[in-house]
């Protein structure tokens, strides 16, 4: 078998995922674990809501479980009550998210709870979201529910790193894609970039942007390489939005990103181009020295309800991003591939750090095997 095989692939962005099953399966000590890998069956296919997955247990049985599947479907306490039915009466609830005490597209949680006879509910995190947070809990422990609060947590927030982001900051979650050589290019001196890495690490890219709302990159990306911007490692992908930062407007009316058929087109220039542009929508925006303000966008995204963002431009956008420190992780495919040149283009651009003091420093998350290529992982 070749080292690009798909089988190669060792990486996984989602939680990993399992057959969604129900019946006599115990245990208690796994149930948590189970509602956490129940959640990311959803794909992230649940934004703007988080992803959440829900167990029932009776008598050390599981009799109920189920995911959080879409906005505005029913939630994971719900599908997973629904199933266990009149079992659910004196039975335990284990959910990776605090139950919603609010009415929004579905009524309250809570409310399905209280009516279901649980007897005890174990919440792996409180909501982050602060006309949540905490008032779930305060809700049924006033009804007489036990619960309790903290299993699996680590494991729970990562499933809603990006819903986190979004409901305390009102901003996406930003992951910064690089795809580099071992020396850090990501085009020779003569410009040619495709491809620096292997297939198993551009499917596993393909995965990361479907698990985005959107994508983002430079015109200049868009001119030198034309890219589509999809997700295309399944017949399935959730395609993202495709985010172009154009401060002039520039983008070509022939360029793939305006005549793709699946998603949708969003560019972001100066408020002084607000014209037309067909197979795309407009987002005027104020600069900062000269360019579209990043700032400014991501505050328009996280308004327009993107919870996530993987931005992929070339050397300016990246340089612009890490400079402004306005990512959450860095993921870097990196080739073992040696490139060398001082024309080559480097994978950050910009002005860079003058001193060590100045340099943008983060935390080792991740590091991984992925076909030929590795695969590092940081975030801040």
């Amino acid at each position: 078998m070749g080292e690009d095989s798909a089988d190669a692939v060792r990486v996984t962005f989602l939680p990993r995922q399992g057959d969604f099953m129900s019946g006599s399966r115990s245990s208690r000590g796994g149930a948590m674990h189970r509602a956490i890998e129940l959640a990311g069956m959803a794909g992230y296919r649940t934004a703007p809501n988080p992803m959440v997955g829900a167990v029932v247990v009776r008598d050390g049985d599981v009799v109920g479980e189920g995911f959080h599947q879409r906005a505005g479907g029913p939630h994971a306490e719900v599908v997973a009550l629904e199933q266990a039915g009149e079992r659910a009466l004196g039975a335990d609830l284990y959910v990776t998210l605090e139950p919603c005490p609010t009415t929004g597209r579905t009524g309250p949680c809570t409310e399905r709870i209280l009516a279901a006879g649980v007897r005890r509910v174990h919440a792996a995190l409180l909501d982050p979201n602060p006309r949540v947070n905490g008032q779930g809990v305060a809700r049924l422990r006033e009804a007489g529910v036990e619960v309790v609060v903290g299993e699996a947590a680590a494991e729970a927030r990562d499933l809603i790193r990006f819903y986190s982001t979004w409901v305390t900051t009102g901003r996406p979650y930003v992951t910064l894609k690089l795809a580099t050589s071992l020396d850090g290019k990501v085009a020779t001196a003569g410009g040619e970039s495709r491809w620096i890495t292997g297939r198993v690490a551009r499917r596993a890219a393909h995965q990361l942007r479907s698990d985005h709302d959107s994508v983002m990159v430079g015109v200049g990306t868009v001119l030198a390489d034309d890219p589509s911007l999809t997700a295309r490692h399944r017949p399935d992908s959730r395609q993202p939005i495709r985010v172009v930062v154009d401060s002039h407007l520039r983008t070509p009316p022939s360029a793939r990103v305006l005549t793709q058929t699946s998603g949708r087109t969003w560019i972001a220039t100066l408020d002084q181009h607000p014209g037309p542009l067909e197979g795309a929508e407009l987002i005027p925006l104020p600069a900062h020295e000269g360019r579209v303000s990043l700032e400014a966008l991501l505050d328009e995204l996280g308004r327009r309800q993107v919870t996530s963002l993987l931005v992929e431009g070339g050397p300016t956008v990246a340089g612009e991003v890490a400079a402004r420190r306005l990512a959450n992780r860095v993921v870097v495919f990196i080739a073992p591939l040696v490139l060398g040149g001082s024309q080559a283009l480097s994978a950050i651009g910009g002005k860079g750090a003058r001193t060590l003091s100045e340099a943008w420093r983060l935390r080792w998350a991740r590091v991984d095997a992925v076909g030929s290529d590795l695969l590092l992982e940081a975030e801040v």
